[in-house]
């Protein structure tokens, strides 16, 4: 009967970087008494916790977005998308698409992981779309929305991008010198995004809380 009052998560973009990690991390204690994944392909883990649901995001099924809590780690790169508006789609329609039926389907928290710089009056894209997301998220009203905005994200990525690499090598060497006020453009490592990301779905607070990158890093290990 224990496991029947615990709450169900939902994790979107579990293929990525940090989501891969986070579904790592939910699957390994049981806090949690499912961990529902929406996923274009299996993840190839087997868990009798996990359930994974085949979702087309263009064609979405409204059923499938269910959970208590939902993680969204969905993100890509306008290079990688190929065009600002597939980037646009991915970084901002999807996420809201998620998260309209996630609210109508009862879930109380959304988490999200989003961009140091996010600003919807930037001059820059990548930081504008980031900014918007995080202005409708808030207009949503969710009990509780937690925003992470982590700097540069270190970890092994399916797909090595020569740019990401070198731009990985200058951050490794230049964090120790990123201190004060400075800390907060320091790489972090994407283990510890999914770390601050698990801990602050387990708080229980209710309201809109943004967590900058050095705050992430200080609290993945607390």
């Amino acid at each position: 009967m224990e496991n029947q009052d615990k709450k169900t998560a939902l994790v979107v973009g579990a293929t990525g970087l940090v989501g891969s990690q986070l579904v790592e991390l939910l699957l390994a204690e049981s806090y949690y008494r499912e961990v529902r994944v929406l996923t274009r392909k299996s993840l190839g883990i087997n868990n009798k916790r996990l359930i994974e649901i085949l979702f087309d995001f263009n064609d979405p099924d409204p059923a499938a977005v269910i959970g208590d809590d939902i993680y969204c780690c969905l993100g890509t790169t306008i290079k990688k998308a190929g065009s600002k508006s597939a980037f646009r789609k991915v970084d901002l329609e999807y996420p809201m698409e998620i998260a309209r039926h996630a609210k109508a389907n009862g879930a109380s928290q959304f988490l999200i992981v989003t961009a140091m710089g996010a600003d919807i009056g930037s001059s820059i894209f990548y930081n504008q779309v980031k900014g918007e997301v995080e202005r409708k998220l808030s207009d949503m009203h969710f009990d509780t929305l937690h925003i992470l905005r982590p700097s540069l994200l270190l970890g092994d990525r399916e797909d090595k991008r020569v740019g990401e690499q070198i731009g990985t090598v200058f951050a490794r060497i230049l964090n120790p010198f990123l201190f004060g006020p400075l800390r907060k453009y320091r790489a972090i490592d994407s283990g510890k995004v999914a770390a601050a990301m698990y801990r602050y779905g387990r708080q229980h607070q209710k309201g809109i809380f943004v967590h900058m990158s050095d705050e992430l890093m200080q609290d993945s290990a607390s």
